[in-house]
């Protein structure tokens, strides 16, 4: 089931849209460059334990969307039998999440006792995939969940992100 919803989630990106950052910028005295804000990694900073406690195997790790880094993110997946997960961090703020055209269904929700925004990307079958994006010093922390559509009968993916959640969030910064 290696990324059995891929195509979902280059989608989902592709809606949520990427973070452009300034690299350079002119000056009189010629060029300066501006770094890049390091954004929290969420291979490196989530525990394998606690990725096996979710149910997804830490060796189907993903770093990316299909491998292929996306400048202003980190992004990192996981695969388990009945969903994948997959940890997004961005400088974006939730109110660009909220206005982007194609996130739709938003909704407050609380998990592990920190405020989130759930919502889904139109067009995503509801029954599949849900997300949270959870305001960060950074910017958002956004968690994934996406079902397999090869399983009947699967949980409801919010159900299964606000369970996945309860063991992942603390792991997220503030």
């Amino acid at each position: 089931m290696k990324r059995a919803g891929i195509a979902l989630v280059l989608a989902g990106l592709a809606v949520v849209g990427a973070a452009g950052c300034e690299e350079g910028k002119s000056t009189s005295s010629g060029t300066t460059t501006t770094a890049k804000p390091v954004l929290w990694n969420p291979c490196t900073e989530i525990p394998d334990a606690l990725l096996t406690e979710v149910g997804v195997d830490p060796a189907t790790e993903e770093k990316g969307v299909a491998g292929v880094p996306q400048s202003g993110w980190e992004i990192c997946g996981w695969e388990g039998p009945n969903y994948s997960l997959t940890v997004y961090t961005t400088s974006k703020k939730v109110e660009e999440f909220e206005q982007k055209p194609g996130n739709v269904d938003f909704r407050d929700v609380t998990i592990a006792g920190r405020s989130g925004r759930e919502f889904r990307v139109a067009g995503a079958s509801k029954h599949l995939d849900c997300d949270v994006v959870f305001p960060s010093s950074q910017g958002v922390v956004q968690l994934q969940v996406l079902g397999s559509p090869l399983i009947d009968d699967l949980e409801d993916p919010c159900t299964t992100l606000a369970t996945v959640g309860e063991v992942l969030v603390p792991t997220f910064p503030k």
